[in-house]
């Protein structure tokens, strides 16, 4: 038995784009609205990426398989779908949120200064990026096999007769 290769967008530092826009949302009350959008579509190729990759892959798995084409499509949407909540909306709209909260909490409670006050946000969002990321990927699965994945059933299996 040999090694897996390692997947390139979620084994190496490829990954990391994917986190993009969290780090976009973060730096949001310091620069210009524009470079948060960048963020997100930094974010949103790489979750594209991804997907295409998987398809790729499971065309590759299963070149001799009659449901092909099923397989293929399973992997992209199922890719696609779970990159898009777990990597871009839901953490954006966390960060996002905490963020916005955090300023109108510290103009509220201090005397700071506004940049102080929005660097301060700023490393709070930064800070809660890792913090984040497990209980939302955990989350997301658990949304994907209790919805999708009943039409399709898990990535790398038969899909389900319908």
């Amino acid at each position: 038995m040999g090694t897996a290769e390692p997947d390139l967008y979620r084994d190496t530092w490829v990954r990391y784009l994917g986190y993009a826009n969290e780090v976009g949302e973060s730096f949001r009350p310091l620069v210009p609205v524009p470079v948060v959008w960048a963020s997100y579509g930094v974010a949103t190729a790489y979750v594209t990426a991804d997907a295409i990759d998987k398809g790729r892959k499971a065309a590759a798995a299963h070149a001799q398989d009659p449901a092909q084409a099923t397989r293929v499509g399973v992997a992209v949407v199922d890719t696609f779908v779970w990159q898009s909540l777990a990597s871009v909306a839901i953490p954006g709209i966390t960060i996002n949120r905490l963020c916005a909260a955090s300023l109108a909490v510290l103009g509220a409670l201090t005397r700071w200064p506004l940049p102080i006050r929005r660097w301060t946000t700023t490393a709070l969002g930064l800070a809660t990026i890792p913090l984040i990321v497990t209980p939302i990927d955990r989350t997301v699965d658990l949304l994907m096999d209790s919805s999708l994945r009943k039409l399709y059933g898990p990535p790398g299996e038969p899909p389900a007769p319908h």
